[in-house]
């Protein structure tokens, strides 16, 4: 037999092998095709800005268009049940913020399966809410807001963006852990919150940590304290929930890609490595520093073993509250 004869026969082994076995010539491929980039949101929040500038960085990395496609709908559910049921090719990703991880809690009867419908490829990126009061409520501290809570039982209303949004178990969170009982005012939406929280109508409310930082600078608001353990690198002199009374306090804001669940392995571990190497761009650091975003590159596994923790603590909050707000 001739080398050349020999090379046609590897080659036809290879096109058998990859035809027998699915996914293989997709993984051998990939991208062959264009990108799209699901956010289960309105343009223009973190979600969709995240999207947007991996996209572009997709974009210039494989020579394939990364377009977004907001989705919203149903507190992020519509969206991220049109990417659980895309085609398993790895074209199709799905970015979600924390909240996704309250779905199963918060509604009883989902379009579709998180744990069998998509599957992690990477946590992007992690941030904390700031618990800020209106100056009017005379609590300058964790500590002096929970004993005042203590003294006015059910008289303090805290407001959210929303039943079953972060801001909303995040106050929830904090009345468990301190036994106390604020009062929720639900808003259909930030803007809508937030208004009455500069108003005073509603005195206490878990932000964004960029949109209140301008407004705590000049007095408007009051910062108590960050929902990471740890203090935000873009505002050190505002003290972490868990150092100022409440051991243990975490509710991290954070970011996370998925696929679908029948993506092959191969397309998945070569979008987690491409995407880590991406977060690590100082250029993408730097730009998510700025929204006080905190890059957090992990691989599927440790996404998904994060992802399972976050659920079930949700889960806790959503009981010992009595939250309802099934689909």
């Amino acid at each position: 037999m001739t080398r050349a004869a020999g090379t046609r026969i590897l080659a036809r082994l290879i096109m058998v092998l990859a035809s027998a076995v699915p996914g293989m010539s997709i993984a051998q491929n990939y991208p062959a095709g264009p990108l799209r980039i699901v956010v289960p949101f309105t343009p223009g929040g973190g979600t969709d800005i995240l999207a947007r500038l991996l996209g572009q960085k997709l974009n210039e990395a494989w020579n394939q268009p990364a377009v977004v496609e907001n989705r919203p709908g149903a507190g992020g559910t519509v969206g991220a049940a049109f990417a659980a049921k895309a085609a398993p090719d790895g074209h199709t990703m799905l970015i979600v913020p924390a909240g996704y991880a309250a779905y199963p809690s918060l509604y009883k009867r989902l379009p579709f399966d998180q744990t069998r419908d998509l599957a992690p490829v990477s946590r992007l990126a992690s941030g904390p809410l700031v618990l800020v009061v209106h100056p009017s409520l005379p609590a300058r501290t964790v500590k002096e807001l929970i004993a005042l809570a203590r003294k006015r039982p059910g008289d303090i209303n805290f407001g959210s963006s929303g039943a079953g949004t972060l801001p909303h178990l995040s106050a929830e969170l904090f009345n468990s852990m301190s036994r106390i009982s604020m009062v929720h005012i639900p808003y259909k939406g930030a803007g809508a919150a937030v208004t009455d929280v500069l108003a005073g109508r509603v005195p206490v409310y878990f932000m964004n940590i960029l949109q209140s930082l301008s407004l705590i600078k000049s007095g408007r608001l009051r910062a108590l304290g960050v929902t990471t353990p740890g203090r935000s690198p873009i505002a050190q002199d505002i003290p972490s929930i868990a150092e100022s009374g409440l051991p243990g306090f975490d509710m991290t804001n954070w970011y996370g890609l998925l696929v679908p669940a029948a993506t092959p392995r191969e397309a998945i571990a070569k979008l987690n490595a491409e995407v880590t190497r991406i977060l690590q761009l100082p250029e993408l650091k730097n730009r998510l520093a700025q929204d006080g975003m905190t890059v957090v590159a992990s691989t599927p596994v440790q996404f998904g073993d994060f992802l399972s923790r976050e659920m079930a603590k949700y889960a806790r909050i959503v009981e010992s509250a009595g939250i309802k707000n099934t689909l």
